[in-house]
């Protein structure tokens, strides 16, 4: 049974005698919940990890903060920070059974250098940045597409009866005023303008495969960084944790784009 058809029933038992009533924790006992992709679903960023691994799965993630709120029959979480489309292909997919009715996956960002394209922006000039901005982009337009295809056709492959939910990328940054250090301003819209062509990369294929997309760049506004209550951390020790979503952007941020994209 798909995840829509599951929560389509649970909505009938409102009209169900009280005594009939199903207990909160059946309510989605058919739903078999897999969650893949990158350091923005496995928790990288909350600071509150499960593995010692390089992974940094955590509670805090929007898949765990998802799956203890709405107790699915089952919940495997194999989302691993770094990841990249191949290591999804090669270490994820096999999460999924033709069993698996729903999947959550944000996946991409490694795939164009994301990570190397805000390093260039933090340390070198604003012509760099941009260089290294128009790089990524080109990749967006010319390697990422056959990529997420490859991917997403993996997926739907190994579970057909799946709803996939793909979820995209913030963009980062606020403007104004951002205290001593920070990345100037110029940069700052740089790096918006590259992650709003990587939000239109992923939704086209998204789109093309038949999924569901959901843009995550509305609900963070207001909350990225430099903003009094940022959801995404600025520069960090340890580094890798940088501009990375922290426990707000994952229970304000994601988990509510989840939510309102399979109820």
């Amino acid at each position: 049974m798909s995840v829509s058809r599951a929560l389509a029933a649970v909505s009938g038992l409102a009209f169900i005698p009280l005594i009939f009533a199903t207990p909160v924790s059946a309510e989605t006992a058919e739903i078999n919940y897999v969650a893949l992709g990158d350091s923005y679903s496995s928790g990288l960023g909350t600071r509150d990890y499960d593995d010692s691994g390089d992974c940094k799965r955590g509670p805090s993630a929007f898949p765990e903060l998802w799956a203890a709120s709405h107790a699915p029959g089952s919940f495997d979480f194999v989302a691993c920070a770094g990841a990249t489309t191949t290591d999804v292909l090669n270490d994820q997919i096999s999460a999924l059974t033709p069993e698996t009715n729903l999947v959550s996956i944000t996946i991409g960002g490694n795939d164009v250098g994301f990570a190397d394209v805000i390093t260039t922006c933090r340390t070198g000039s604003d012509a760099a940045c941009d260089e290294r901005g128009e790089e990524a982009e080109n990749d967006v337009r010319d390697l990422l597409p056959a990529l997420l295809d490859q991917t997403y056709a993996a997926i739907t492959e190994a579970a057909p009866q799946a709803q996939v939910v793909v979820l995209g990328y913030p963009s980062l940054f606020e403007m104004g005023p951002c205290g001593v250090g920070s990345i100037g301003e110029v940069k700052r819209e740089r790096l918006n303008q590259m992650a709003d062509v990587l939000a239109g990369g992923i939704e086209d294929r998204v789109a093309a495969a038949g999924l569901t997309y959901v843009d995550v760049r509305g609900g963070f506004e207001g909350n990225r960084v430099c903003a009094d209550e940022p959801w995404i951390n600025g520069t960090t020790v340890p580094i890798n944790e940088s501009y990375h979503p922290n426990k707000a952007g994952h229970s304000e941020g994601y988990l509510p784009a989840m939510t309102g994209a399979i109820g």
